[in-house]
């Protein structure tokens, strides 16, 4: 009995343990989890907190870089080849408590309308709508327009509400720059391009080249997240002006860059090329005074500067090259024992392939080596150099090597291969390519190469760098100039260049040149008709160069014409690529009175017919008188040079940066200042006269 009784006192004891002990766990695990809460709480608040609250504001407040403004590239004579114009895109803080709700009810209206007059983009009653929608929204950074010019932005700052200033207006105008070319296609090839994105960065001709001094230095920015993502700039100061790019001065003259590229054009579309490049330099100092490349565009259907030419392209450049080869034999004495040779009717066997010349020269076929070259006889100078280097070809490559450039000029933009010119080890060689090399066949030199050679041979042997960049200026101010450079002090002897010089003024005088031929001054040059290689196979196609210097006995400029594939009018370089030297050469000897002979004035009849038709159609020489002017028929004169001015820079001399700049931009100026205080010195002097885009530098002093 007491058993049972026991029995059941336990069974009604045992439930209610149990229960206080799952409440007794519960209890604990919610105090544990609770303290664990709270610690996370207080490392969050203690330790954590910091780093937390940074994060949250770094993602509502951020650093930008801020563009810098992007040198310019000037020509010689102070024209802009390219620069950077300002475009600026313009936002409103329509929120902005520095706007009385008076003030923008009353102007919002009047806001409205001239910005609907300006863009045209919204009538005045969307934009009315859209600026009361931004402000009741609360839109701090409400966008207006992208690609806002200067003069724009000018007039925005006088319309009502952005009237009153830069905070209290709620204006907001950020800069960017567009880059432009105030000469259009002229050289733009050679003043190129650079495109930078995240993965890959191209850059062309001389923005490339030059462009760790033109991109100048960014800046810093902060700036607030506002609404759809958008950033707006913020004062901080942590915020760090962008440094300009500085300027660079190339060597090219836009008055003879016009001419060279008009007077190409002119014969591509006569002869319905594929394309051509002429490039015109100072003998002496190397400088590229004009340098043209135009490809047909089958898109637009008109010639444009799309490839440089004459610095990337190495073709085979034929009978141009003869002269190197001959120059070789004159250096080893090898024309001085022989008075002639006999090249029959013109064809000549070498292993069983056969070396034509293109026309009949003499009835006798005994011909001089002087005349082999003067009327390009690609069987007589193939014959001499056969004769004189077979069995010891090594010693003709070795003669090359010392007369022509092997490596490329290093001129200073990029893209420029090397010349290929196989040696006697070459897996290619074989038993025709002496002959066929010697006449400009199984190699391939740049426009740019051959140039160099043959001015060189008017610099009395001495070959210089091809140069585009003369200095680097910053604040109008030469920072760092490039002078001309010595490639090789002496390509041959003064025998043999003054044989060679002499033979390429016979050219002019009785050969295949005879066409650029003048009465007043002489032209020494070389014509070079090529068959174009296509694929290892040639084709019924002609490349036609011609490469010479003027004035003959004392050269000052060396040019080379080339034009590719000609297909109407004929293909010899006599009929298609002299023409454009002797265009080029006429004008600018009649530019540059420092090579003038006495019996110049006799000369202006003669050239007047001459040129007329040069470019466009009518060329008006006025050439008795330095101070005239030269007058080029399709293009206005503001195009060709400006030379007529009224407008002359002011004296800012004393004033603050804000009425100096105000004035001068209001003209026209790009205005560019360092320092702080007061215009103390000015890059341009008063009375300069200037140009729409020419830029200012203005130097401030406390």
């Amino acid at each position: 009995m007491n058993q049972h009784k026991n029995n059941i006192e336990q069974t009604q004891r045992g439930p209610g343990k149990q229960s206080m002990g799952r409440a007794y766990f519960v209890f604990i695990l919610l105090l544990l989890v609770g303290l664990m809460i709270m610690g996370r709480a207080l490392k969050v608040q203690f330790v954590e907190g910091g780093e937390l609250l940074a994060n949250a504001h770094e993602k509502d407040y951020r650093f930008f870089d801020s563009e810098s403004m992007r040198g310019n590239i000037y020509a010689t004579d102070g024209s802009l080849l390219a620069t950077s114009v300002p475009i600026f895109e313009i936002r409103m803080d329509a929120a902005s408590d520095l706007i009385p709700d008076k003030l923008f009810d009353d102007s919002v209206g009047y806001l409205a309308s001239r910005l609907a007059n300006m863009f045209g983009d919204r009538t005045h009653w969307g934009y009315k709508q859209y600026l009361i929608k931004g402000r009741a929204s609360g839109n701090r950074y409400l966008a207006i327009q992208k690609n806002v010019t200067y003069d724009q932005l000018a007039k925005i700052r006088r319309m009502p509400i952005f009237n009153r200033g830069k905070y209290s207006g709620g204006l907001i105008a950020e800069r960017t720059t567009r880059r432009e070319y105030p000469f259009g296609i002229l050289a733009k090839r050679t003043i190129g391009y650079v495109l930078l994105s995240s993965k890959d960065s191209v850059m062309v001709g001389l923005e490339g080249a030059f462009n760790d001094y033109l991109h100048g230095q960014a800046g810093r920015q902060l700036k607030q997240r506002m609404a759809n993502n958008a950033w707006k700039p913020v004062y901080n100061e942590l915020n760090i002006e962008p440094i300009d790019g500085k300027d660079i001065i190339t060597t090219i003259n836009t008055h003879l860059q016009d001419v060279a590229e008009s007077a190409l054009m002119k014969q591509l579309r006569l002869h319905d090329a594929e394309k051509g490049t002429v490039v015109l330099m100072e003998v002496q100092t190397g400088d590229i005074k004009a340098i043209a490349n135009l490809n047909y565009d089958e898109a637009s259907g008109e010639y444009t500067e799309m490839y440089n030419l004459a610095v990337g392209e190495a073709i085979e450049p034929g009978s141009t090259f003869k002269l190197a080869s001959m120059m070789v034999a004159m250096e080893d004495g090898v024309l001085d024992r022989i008075d002639s040779i006999n090249i029959g009717n013109g064809n000549i066997v070498f292993h069983n392939r056969t070396m034509r010349d293109s026309h009949k020269i003499k009835a006798s076929g005994w011909l001089t080596p002087e005349e082999c070259l003067v009327h390009s006889s690609n069987a007589g100078v193939s014959k001499i150099i056969y004769d004189a280097y077979k069995g010891r070809e090594w010693d003709f490559y070795k003669g090359l090597q010392e007369v022509f450039p092997m490596q490329s000029t290093g001129i200073n933009i990029p893209g420029e291969p090397s010349p290929s010119i196989k040696n006697p080890d070459n897996p290619y060689w074989s038993k025709v390519t002496l002959p066929w090399m010697s006449i400009g066949y199984e190699l391939t030199v740049t426009p740019l190469q051959m140039l160099t050679f043959y001015n060189a041979v008017a610099n009395n042997g001495v070959m210089v760098r091809p140069r585009l960049v003369k200095s680097v200026s910053e604040a109008g101010i030469i920072t760092k100039t490039f002078e001309p450079e010595i490639i090789k002090k002496k390509i041959c002897s003064d025998k043999t260049i003054a044989t060679a010089r002499r033979y390429l003024e016979g050219v002019v005088e009785v050969g295949t040149g005879q066409n650029v031929k003048n009465a007043v001054y002489k032209i020494a040059g070389k014509t070079g008709t090529a068959k174009v290689n296509e694929d290892g196979r040639y084709i019924a196609k002609y490349n036609a160069s011609f490469v010479g210097y003027f004035p003959a006995d004392n050269p000052k400029y060396s040019c080379i014409v080339m034009i590719y594939r000609p297909k109407e009018g004929g293909y010899y370089a006599s009929q298609v690529a002299a023409p454009v030297f002797k265009q080029i050469a006429d004008i600018v000897y009649s530019l540059d009175l420092d090579i003038h002979p006495a019996n110049y004035n006799a000369y202006l009849e003669n050239i007047t017919e001459t040129a007329t038709d040069t470019i466009g159609d009518k060329l008006v020489p006025f050439l008795a008188d330095a101070n005239e002017e030269l007058l080029l028929g399709h293009l206005k004169i503001e195009e060709f040079g400006r030379q007529i001015k009224t407008e002359q820079i002011p004296d800012v001399s004393g004033l603050s940066a804000g009425d100096a700049v105000f004035m001068l931009e209001n003209m026209g100026l790009v205005v560019k200042i360092k320092g702080r205080g007061l215009v103390k010195r000015q890059s341009l002097e008063p009375g300069y006269v200037f140009r729409r885009g020419d830029h200012i530098y203005l130097n401030l002093e406390i």
